[in-house]
Order: C-alpha cells, then sequence, then structure tokens
C-alpha cells in the first residue's frame, strides 16, 4: 500500500476524535492513504460522498472512521453498511471491530446461513453498526427483528456490484424504506457511468466524488499475460502451468459455480493443495476456507466472482482468469486480490480463439499491452470430433465470403492436436496433408472409418 500513502499528513490531521485514533494507532497505521486522506474529511462535513479507489488502498477504514467520529453510543441501528457477499461483510464488521476498540461503539454482522436470533441479541446488546448481505436484511426487517428508524449512515461497498441488476431491486427496496435523514456514502474499485447515476439516485444533488486513481494504475503493480488455450485444454494447461511455475497462494477464478467445482476436484484429483468457494456451499465451509486462506493453508483457491468479493489476503501472489470475464471491469476486480501492501502481483489469462475482442477490451480498460506467454512443452489434446465437423462446416458455409474478422488468439498447436514442432519433425517440407491419402492398389492398411 506504500505507493498510496499520504506521507505528508498523518491520521492526526484529519480531524478525527482520540478514541478513535486510539484504534488506528493500534493497528500501526500513521499515515492515510490517498481515498482515506480525501475521502475521510468530506465525510466528517456529513455530505453524501462517492469513493472509488482500487482495491487493497482501504476503503474500508475510509468510510468507517467518519461513522466511529460521528456514531453516538446511545443509539442502536444508527448505521447500515452493505456489501454483496456474506465474506465481504464479515471482513468488514471485523475490521470495523478492531477499529473501534477505543470507542463505545458496537459492531453486529448481518448475513445468511447464520443464526437470526444470535444476530438480533448482538444488535439488542449493542449493535450500533450494522453489516449485512441485502438478503438477510430485507427478511430481517420483514420479520421486525431489525428497525430502521435510527439509521443515520448507509453505507453500500463494491456499489458497482451492489447496482448491478442482481442487487439493484434490493438495494432500492432497503433504501427506499429509510424515512429519516441520513448521510450515504458508496464506494468500490471500478465504476462505470451508468452505476454512477444509478448511484446518485440514492444521493443528495451536492454528492461529491472521488476518485484517487485509474484502472491503469489500479493494475501498475500486476504483471500481466495472457496464453492462448482451447476450452477443452484448459484443465490441462492449469495443471502444467501450477505445476511448471509453482506459486505460492493462488486465486483461479471460474464463470460458473459448476466450473468451480469441476475444476477443483480436477486438481485435487492430481494431488494439489486445492479449495473451492462458491455460491452454493454452505456458509459454514465457505467460511472454514476463508480462514484456511488467511492461515496460509490454502496453495489454489478456486473461485466465482462474487464469492470472493469478500477475499483480502496479502500473501496472494497470483491470479489465474481460468474463463475471461465477460466484464472487463471484473477484471480488474478480480486481479486486484494480488500485489497487494505493495507487493508486484502476476495475472494469468486463459484466452480461447474467439475471445480475441474480449481480450482487447480489457486491455484498453487498463491500458497495457497484455504479452502472450508461451509453454512449446505443452501438449494439447486432439481437437473433439463434434468440434472438427462445426469448423468443417462453418469453413464451408464461409468460403467465397469477403469478412473483416475480429482478433483471434491463435493456441500454439494445429486443428490436428500437435504443435507446430511436432508437424515440422513429422513433415520437413510444411506440406502439412489436410486430408487421408487415396488407398492404392496393394495397400496394407485400411483408413479410419472404413
Amino acid at each position: 500500500m506504500s505507493d498510496t500513502l499520504r506521507t505528508d499528513i498523518t491520521f492526526d490531521d484529519l480531524g478525527l476524535r482520540e478514541d478513535v485514533l486510539a484504534g488506528i494507532k493500534s493497528y500501526g497505521f500513521k499515515h492515510p492513504t490517498d481515498i482515506q486522506a480525501e475521502l475521510i474529511p468530506v465525510a466528517l462535513q456529513g455530505k453524501d460522498v462517492i469513493g472509488q479507489a482500487k482495491t487493497g488502498t482501504g476503503k474500508t477504514a475510509a468510510f468507517t472512521l467518519p461513522i466511529l467520529h460521528n456514531a453516538d453510543p446511545d443509539i442502536k441501528g444508527q448505521a447500515l453498511i452493505l456489501a454483496p457477499t456474506r465474506e465481504l461483510a464479515n471482513q468488514i464488521a471485523k475490521e470495523i471491530q478492531d477499529l473501534a476498540q477505543g470507542t463505545d461503539i458496537g459492531v453486529t454482522s448481518i448475513i445468511g446461513g447464520e443464526s437470526m436470533r444470535d444476530q438480533q441479541d448482538s444488535m439488542d446488546k449493542g449493535g450500533h453498526i450494522l453489516v449485512g448481505t441485502p438478503g438477510r436484511v430485507m427478511d430481517l426487517h420483514a420479520r421486525r427483528m431489525l428497525d430502521f428508524s435510527n439509521i443515520q449512515y448507509v453505507v453500500l461497498d463494491e456499489v458497482d456490484r451492489m447496482l448491478d441488476i442482481g442487487f439493484r431491486d434490493d438495494i432500492k427496496k432497503i433504501l427506499g424504506k429509510m424515512r429519516g435523514s441520513h448521510q450515504t456514502i458508496f464506494v468500490s474499485a471500478t465504476m462505470d457511468k451508468e452505476i454512477e447515476g444509478l448511484a446518485r439516485a440514492f444521493m443528495h444533488e451536492d454528492a461529491e466524488k472521488i476518485t484517487t486513481v485509474g484502472a491503469a494504475l489500479t493494475v501498475s503493480m500486476v504483471d500481466q499475460l495472457h496464453l492462448p488455450v482451447e476450452r477443452w485444454d484448459k484443465k490441462q494447461l492449469l495443471l502444467h502451468l501450477l505445476q511448471h511455475e509453482k506459486p505460492d497462494t493462488t486465486v483461479v477464478f471460474c464463470r460458473t459455480k459448476m466450473t468451480v467445482r469441476k475444476v477443483s476436484q480436477y486438481l485435487k484429483d492430481k494431488g494439489l493443495n486445492a479449495r473451492e468457494i462458491h455460491g452454493d456451499l454452505h456458509q459454514t465451509k465457505r467460511t472454514r476456507v476463508m480462514q484456511q486462506m488467511r492461515d496460509n493453508k490454502v496453495d489454489i483457491l478456486i473461485a466465482s466472482d462474487l464469492a470472493a468479493r469478500g477475499l483480502d489476503v496479502e500473501h496472494i501472489t497470483h491470479v489465474i482468469n481460468y474463463d475471461l470475464p465477460e466484464d472487463p471491469e471484473v477484471y480488474v476486480h478480480r486481479i486486484g486480490r494480488t500485489a497487494r501492501a505493495g507487493r508486484r502481483g502476476t495475472a494469468w489469462s486463459f484466452v480461447s480463439p474467439d475471445q480475441g475482442q474480449m481480450l482487447s477490451d480489457i486491455e484498453k480498460l487498463v491500458g497495457v499491452l497484455i504479452e502472450q506467454k508461451h509453454y512449446p512443452d505443452f501438449k494439447p489434446g486432439r481437437v473433439p470430433k463434434d468440434v472438427q465437423e462445426e469448423r468443417a462446416g462453418l469453413k464451408k458455409v464461409m468460403e467465397g465470403k469477403s469478412t473483416t474478422a475480429d482478433r483471434v488468439v491463435k493456441p500454439d498447436h494445429d486443428e490436428t492436436g500437435m504443435s507446430d514442432d511436432e508437424l515440422k519433425a513429422m513433415f520437413p517440407d510444411g506440406k502439412v496433408p489436410k486430408t487421408m491419402p487415396k488407398r492404392g492398389i496393394g495397400a496394407k492398411f485400411k483408413r479410419r472409418g472404413r
């Protein structure tokens, strides 16, 4: 985090109370990060704020410290912080608890998969700050176990996901039930104009936006490479990569929960220390896996995007995009899991031949050319028969047509399933036959398929 520190000022200069400063100093922190130095003074004035800063720059402390400074120990349930995943909600609650240790302010985590009664008891005993996921917050409110009448501060962390299609209706319902005047703070690592427009619909007109870093700088500490690969060769290439590079702690991102399960089981069967985390995993197991990651007891974590939102582990050295995300900004979130605390990180992305445009879109966002990584010793599998037939049919359709092709990412092998080196050895003249030889008189070998 050293590249984002404001060494010209200290937390003492931000106008925070002494008991709040005590929690900061117990962490050993002296200087704020850019986002903390910019957001805290504005939030202390009571203004609505949108904060955008790269992952790992202390956004949680940026919105928490003003709330701790202004919070009234006699009022329960005065702040509500919403996060897209249970893991992130728990992580935020833990950080607030640590920062609040010098104050009389308590925090309650409100997430699914855990006892509602225990959560209500925690709120009754002094849950001044409530941190939760939209589903459980709505559930407790509907059961009259959670009252919004005292809410004075509302925070949406990872607001780009919170206002995405999946959560948008829930957020509208929750914020729509808050009748009293309150301060709103939204933070995220990425935010396009559409999301910002939606966010401002829930804020006062004079809401201030603070942006401390662009997407290109967000990934400046990450060495990024892409590996061309056919879809059916992904698992084998992943194994090859992990066995040859031997990364320390790696997160592998997959697009679907089913792929997460399949890849995790494949690596376990190959003897690797791998775990999985996704939305269908029971909360107890998700919590256990996350703790194992923090304790450095897991080498490889296979994750879905949403489940990994609460993953804040400093010793993650590598991120592998097993599946490229359709949204380039999700790529920024993914690779932001590494390169923490001023360390460099590495991100490898698997790119199929038809995903050239997706790779180009990512490069435009991050502002760098993602170079290709070659593995000449990787032996790809043969092209599946149905794919061969599909390609042959497509080739016939396209013959004679003039088209402008998108960027094509070619794996290091021919449709035969052989590498370039193997083909050169078999056909020194460079002429690779495209059809089976005709059967001649007296031939000893039958052609396949006869």
